[in-house]
C-alpha cells in the first residue's frame, strides 16, 4: 500500500513520525543533516511545506 505523506493527508504527529524514521535511517548511513535539510523538515513538520518541495529544494 502506497502511502501519501502530503500536508493535507497527514497530521503534525504523523509528520513528527515520518521525519523521525527518515532521520533514523540517515543516521544508519551515516549522514548527518545540514542545517537547511533540518529547517526544510521543521517546516514540513509545521505544515509550511511539502515534501515533494524538499526534495525540489535539495536538488
Amino acid at each position: 500500500m502506497k502511502r501519501n505523506y502530503t500536508i493535507t493527508n497527514t497530521t503534525k504527529e504523523e509528520r513528527i513520525k515520518i521525519s523521525n524514521e527518515a532521520l533514523a535511517i540517515s543516521i544508519i548511513h551515516g549522514q548527518e543533516l545540514t542545517y537547511e535539510t533540518k529547517k526544510l523538515v521543521s517546516e514540513y513538520i509545521d505544515g509550511k511545506i511539502d515534501i515533494s518541495s524538499i526534495f525540489s529544494s535539495l536538488n
